[in-house]
C-alpha cells in the first residue's frame, strides 16, 4: 500500500509508517500525477480533493484530512467513485478556542477594556463554537449565539419546542446588534438557506456599532474581506482579528495592516491538536482497511516543555489570567511573524512559511497553574479558561 502525506502532517511515520510506503509532499504541491499509483492519501486544508486531482487517481481507496473542515474535499466525488473518507472533526478545535481567549485578551489589554464586561457573540455553535461558550459560561461572560441549522435539528428533535437547550441562541442580526465581540466559528456553505458565504457582508459590516471586535477563526469566505477593509480604513472605529482570510495564501495586504491581530490560519496549530488530526484519521483507516490500530494518542503525545506555574498573590485576576494563557501561547507571536515573513518572502510564500515552519505550541490545559493562596473565584476563571489549577485548602 502507498500512503501520500502532506509533509505538515505531523506523526505520520509512527501513525502510517507500518501501514505501507510513506511518501511525503507538501500540501500545495500535490498533484494528479502524484496520486497515479497511490492507494491512500492523507491531507490537511491546503490541499483541494476534487476532481481535477483525482483524474489520474487508479487505485485511490482512502483520502483522510487532518483537519474539522472539509470543505476542500468533494466527499460527494469520493462517495461516487467508491473511496472511503474521513475527516478528523473536533482535533483542534480547543486549540482554537485557547486562540480566541488569548487573543481577545490580548487586544483587551492593548486597549484598556475587559472581557469580562462585554458580551460575546458566538456565530457558529459547533466543534468550536461549542467548547467556546463552555468556556465563557464558566468564566462568567455573558454570551450570545446563532447557528440556525443547530437551533432547526434541536427543535425536531424537541417536536417543535424550543426547549432549555436553546437559550442564549438568537439569529444573526439579534446577536450584532447586542454584542461587543462578534466570534466566527462556521463552516463554509456555499449554496442553501443556511449558506456562510459572505454571512458578515458589506450591510452588515456597516451596521456594526464603533467599538465592535470581530474576529474570525472560521472561514476566510465567511467574511467580506473588501467591505471590513473599506471600514477599517474609512470610519477605523471597529477592530479586527482575523486568522483565516478570502483568497489563501495571497490575501490582502492592506487588510492585514488594517487588523489588530493578523495571524496566519493557525488558531488551530497546536501540536496536540495536530497529533489528534493524524490519530483520528489513523484510526478510520485502519477501518476502512479491515486493520488494527495498537498505536495510542498517549503515545504521541510528548511531555509540555511548560508543565508548572507556580503564582502567589498581588496580581489582579485579569493580569493572573493573562500571564498563564501567554505561558502556553502568545498569538502576538504568530502576528509579527506574518508581517515579518511576508514582507520578506511575498505574501503567498510568507504566508506558507509560516504554516510549515510553526513552532512547537501546546494546549492551555497541559499547564498546571499552582495558587499559592486559597482563592476560589480565581481558581474558577482559570480553570474555566482551560487550564489545570491547584490550589490550597
Amino acid at each position: 500500500m502507498r500512503i501520500l502525506v502532506d509533509t505538515n502532517v505531523p506523526a505520520a511515520e509512527a501513525c502510517f509508517g507500518s501501514l505501507g510506503e510513506l511518501i511525503r509532499r507538501p500540501g500545495r504541491e500535490i498533484t494528479a500525477a502524484d496520486l497515479s499509483d497511490i492507494d491512500v492519501l492523507v491531507v490537511r486544508s491546503i490541499t483541494r480533493v476534487d476532481a481535477a486531482l483525482l483524474a489520474e487517481a487508479r487505485r485511490l481507496r482512502f483520502v483522510g484530512t487532518c483537519t474539522i473542515g472539509t470543505d476542500h474535499v468533494d466527499s460527494a466525488l469520493l462517495a461516487e467513485r467508491g473511496i472511503a473518507f474521513s475527516s478528523a472533526p473536533g482535533c483542534n478545535a480547543e486549540a482554537v478556542v485557547d486562540y480566541v481567549l488569548v487573543s481577545l485578551s490580548a487586544l483587551a489589554e492593548r486597549q484598556g477594556w475587559r472581557l469580562a464586561e462585554r458580551r460575546v457573540g458566538v456565530v457558529g455553535a459547533g466543534n468550536v463554537g461549542g467548547r467556546l461558550l463552555r468556556r465563557l459560561s464558566a468564566m462568567g461572560i455573558d454570551w450570545l449565539a446563532c447557528d440556525p441549522p443547530r437551533v432547526e435539528a434541536e427543535r425536531g428533535e424537541a417536536g417543535g419546542s424550543p426547549g432549555g437547550a436553546l437559550a442564549g441562541f438568537v439569529d444573526l442580526d439579534t446577536l450584532i446588534d447586542e454584542c461587543d465581540v462578534l466570534c466566527l466559528h462556521t463552516p463554509l456553505v456555499r449554496e442553501g438557506p443556511h449558506a456562510t458565504h459572505h454571512l458578515l457582508d458589506a450591510e452588515r459590516i456597516a451596521t456594526l456599532a464603533p467599538g465592535t471586535v470581530l474576529l474570525n477563526a472560521g472561514r476566510g469566505d465567511c467574511l467580506d474581506g473588501q467591505a471590513l477593509r473599506a471600514r477599517l480604513a474609512g470610519q477605523g472605529d471597529i477592530n479586527a482579528i482575523l486568522d483565516v482570510w478570502e483568497d489563501e495564501p495571497g490575501i490582502d495586504a492592506a487588510l492585514r495592516d488594517l487588523v489588530e491581530l493578523a495571524t496566519p490560519h493557525i488558531a488551530g496549530y497546536s501540536l496536540d491538536g495536530k497529533l489528534r488530526g493524524t490519530y483520528q484519521v489513523t484510526r478510520a483507516l485502519c477501518r476502512a482497511f479491515g486493520l488494527p490500530c495498537r498505536l495510542t494518542l498517549d503515545e504521541l503525545l510528548p511531555t509540555p516543555p511548560l508543565r508548572s506555574l507556580t503564582l502567589g498573590d498581588g496580581l489582579g485576576q485579569e493580569e493572573v489570567l493573562r500571564l498563564a494563557m501567554r505561558a502556553v501561547y502568545d498569538p502576538r507571536r504568530d502576528h509579527d511573524a506574518l508581517h515579518r515573513e511576508s514582507r520578506r518572502q511575498g505574501m503567498a510564500a510568507g504566508f506558507d512559511a509560516c504554516r510549515a515552519a510553526y513552532p512547537l505550541r501546546r494546549e492551555f490545559s497541559t499547564l498546571e497553574v499552582a495558587l499559592t493562596e486559597p482563592d476560589e473565584t480565581l481558581a474558577a476563571l482559570l480553570a474555566g479558561a482551560g487550564l489545570r489549577v491547584t490550589s490550597p485548602p
